[in-house]
């Protein structure tokens, strides 16, 4: 199923803060924590300073915000070419199966390939299989497991 009218895919602007902030906290609230406002704040900075290297877009229906998707450039020890992590990706759940979490996907590969990025990666939780269906449709797994150590700083 599609959404009723097409979807608009662009760079958040500041005017957009507002219809970002519910998605943010909801996407927070799927995988159990929760982001500090002041840490909310400097990542939203980031996402409007067009000198960061960090990129949000949204799905857009007319004006409502159907989904959000954030991305991260970074050098790789590998290849000539900077990667794209993308970082989060969150529908609207009314709005899941409706093609959103595909558009955004498909706009970050389109935007990566444009700043001639080597690749585009994500995680996602063990758990999360609606959303495996999804990326196993429009991507490789990779194979790695990630490790993690949280740093005081």
């Amino acid at each position: 199923m599609v959404p009723s009218n097409p979807l608009a895919i662009r760079a958040l602007s500041p005017t957009d803060y507002s219809q970002w902030l519910p998605l943010w906290r909801c996407y927070q609230e799927f995988y159990g924590t929760s982001i500090a406002d002041g840490d909310t704040d400097i990542t939203w900075a980031r996402f409007v300073d067009r000198s960061e290297p960090m990129h949000a877009f949204g799905a857009f229906e007319g004006e409502a915000l159907m989904g959000i998707v954030h991305i991260v450039f970074h050098r790789s020890t590998w290849t000539p070419g900077d990667y794209c992590y993308l970082q989060d990706l969150f529908t609207v759940p009314a709005y899941r199966g409706r093609g959103v979490g595909r558009a955004l996907i498909e706009h970050v590969y389109q935007f990566a390939g444009d700043r001639r990025a080597s690749r585009v990666y994500w995680l996602t939780h063990e758990t999360n299989a609606t959303a495996m269906a999804l990326y196993e449709k429009l991507a490789d797994r990779s194979g790695f497991i990630q490790f993690r150590k949280h740093l005081d700083g």
